[in-house]
C-alpha cells in the first residue's frame, strides 16, 4: 500500500495550529539575530547588502520586522477567543509566516534586488496579516476588537512610508513615528485589558485586598490623550503643543498604572512584568516630552527607547511567555529561566536609555544593552521553543 503524502503544514501539526506558535519563536530569533548584526555594523566592523542606511535597517527590523510578527502571532490567538471562530491555522497560517521571512530576506538583500521589489515584499506580510485578521473579527461580528486591526494595517501604511522616506533622504523619520505611535497606542490599547484582568485574576487567587480599579471613564480620557498626542507627534515632534501634550500623557499614564494595584504582584513574576513593561510606556512619554523643552538635558533617543526596548521589548516578552504557557496547557509561573529572561530585557532597556542620556558611555553600554537583549531572546527560544514545537494547544 502507498503510503499518502502528509503536508508538514497540516492544520494539525503543532507549529501551525495557532499563530502563536511560529511567531512568537520566528520573531524571537529574529530579534536576537537582528541586534546581534547591529552591534558590530554600528561599530563599522560588519556590513550586509541592504539598501537601507544601517541605522535605518536597524529601526526597520526592530519596528517593522520584529513586532508585527509578534502582533501577529498575539492577534491571531486572541481573535478566536474573542469570536467562538477556528484559528487560522495550517496552510494559511504557514503562508503568513513565509511571507514574513519573505520580508526580512528582501530587506536585507534590498541592494542587489533593488529597493522598490524589496518594498513590496516587505509590505505584503502587514497587508495580508491585517486583512487576515479582520476577516475574522467581521466574520464573528466582533465589532468592538477592530481597532487593534485597524492599527496594524497602520503598521502597512507606516512601512510604506518608511520605504519611500529611506529611499529618498536615507532617514525614515516620519516612517519611525507612525510605526512607534501604533505601537504604543495598541500597548495601551489591549495593555489596558489585559494587565488589570491578569493581576485581578492572581490577587483575588493569592493575595487578597485591594483590586485594580476596573475601566471607566478615566482610562478612556487616557486613550483619547494618548491619541491626540500620538497624532501630534507624528506631525509635529518639536512643537511645545506636542511637549505638553506629552508631559500630561506620561502622567496620565503613570496614574493610570498606579491603579492596577503592581506593587502587589511581587511575588508573580509574570504579572509584574506586565506593569514594568507599561511604566516604560509612561517613561517614554516624559522623556519625548522632556526632550521638547530641554533638548540639551533629554536625549530624543532616551524617550524613543524607553518605548522600544522598554515598552515593545519587556511587554512583547512579558505577553509571550504567558501566552506560550497558557496556551500549552502549562502552569502559569514563570521559572528560573523566564525570570532571567525578564531580568535582561529590563537591564537592556535601561542600559540603553542610559546610552542615549549620556553619549559619552555609548560605545561601552552599547554592547551590554546588546548582549542582555540577545540573551533574552535566545533563552526564550530555548526554553520555549520546545513548548511552541512540541506541546499540544490547550485551546
Amino acid at each position: 500500500m502507498t503510503p499518502s503524502f502528509r503536508s508538514p503544514f497540516a492544520a494539525d501539526a503543532a507549529l501551525w495550529s495557532y499563530g502563536f506558535r511560529p511567531f512568537f519563536l520566528a520573531g524571537a530569533i529574529q530579534s536576537a539575530v537582528g541586534i546581534a548584526l547591529w552591534l558590530p555594523m554600528f561599530f563599522g566592523d560588519l556590513q550586509i547588502p541592504t539598501a537601507m542606511s544601517p541605522v535605518d535597517w536597524h529601526i526597520h527590523e526592530m519596528l517593522y520586522g520584529y513586532l508585527p510578527a509578534i502582533m501577529a502571532g498575539f492577534l491571531l490567538t486572541a481573535i478566536p477567543n474573542w469570536t467562538g471562530r477556528p484559528p487560522v491555522r495550517g496552510g494559511v497560517l504557514a503562508a503568513l509566516v513565509l511571507v514574513w521571512l519573505a520580508g526580512r530576506f528582501a530587506v536585507l538583500c534590498s541592494g542587489p534586488i533593488g529597493p522598490w521589489p524589496a518594498a513590496c515584499v516587505d509590505i505584503a506580510f502587514p497587508v495580508l496579516a491585517a486583512a487576515a485578521a479582520a476577516r475574522e473579527v467581521i466574520a464573528g461580528r466582533n465589532w468592538k476588537n477592530l481597532p487593534p486591526i485597524g492599527l496594524l494595517a497602520l503598521f502597512a501604511a507606516g512601512n510604506l512610508i518608511f520605504h519611500i522616506e529611506d529611499h529618498e533622504t536615507g532617514n525614515a523619520e516620519l516612517g519611525t513615528r507612525i510605526g512607534l505611535a501604533a505601537a504604543v497606542l495598541l500597548v495601551a490599547l489591549i495593555g489596558g485589558r489585559v494587565i488589570p484582568s491578569f493581576t485581578r485574576n492572581w490577587l483575588m487567587h493569592e493575595n487578597p485586598g485591594r483590586l485594580p480599579v476596573p475601566f471607566g471613564r478615566f482610562d478612556a480620557g487616557v486613550l483619547a490623550l494618548s491619541a491626540l498626542t500620538l497624532a501630534m507627534w507624528v506631525m509635529m515632534p518639536r512643537h511645545p503643543a506636542t511637549g505638553v501634550l506629552m508631559l500630561l500623557a506620561g502622567a496620565a499614564h503613570a496614574v493610570r498604572l498606579a491603579r492596577w494595584a503592581g506593587d502587589r504582584t511581587l511575588r508573580s513574576p509574570l504579572t509584574l512584568v506586565l506593569h514594568v513593561g507599561y511604566a516604560f510606556l509612561a517613561a517614554g512619554f516624559g522623556l519625548l516630552g522632556g526632550a521638547v523643552f530641554f533638548p540639551l538635558g533629554v536625549a530624543v533617543s532616551a524617550g524613543i527607547h524607553a518605548w522600544t526596548a522598554g515598552t515593545i521589548g519587556v511587554m512583547t516578552l512579558a505577553m509571550m511567555t504567558r501566552v506560550s504557557l497558557g496556551h500549552t496547557g502549562r502552569v502559569l509561573a514563570a521559572s528560573r529561566v523566564t525570570c532571567v529572561i525578564y531580568v535582561c530585557v529590563v537591564v537592556a532597556a535601561l542600559v540603553r536609555i542610559q546610552a542615549a542620556i549620556e553619549p559619552k558611555w555609548t560605545a561601552a553600554l552599547l554592547p551590554v544593552a546588546g548582549g542582555a537583549w540577545v540573551i533574552a531572546f535566545l533563552l526564550f527560544v530555548l526554553e520555549y521553543g520546545p513548548l511552541l514545537l512540541r506541546q499540544p494547544t490547550n485551546a
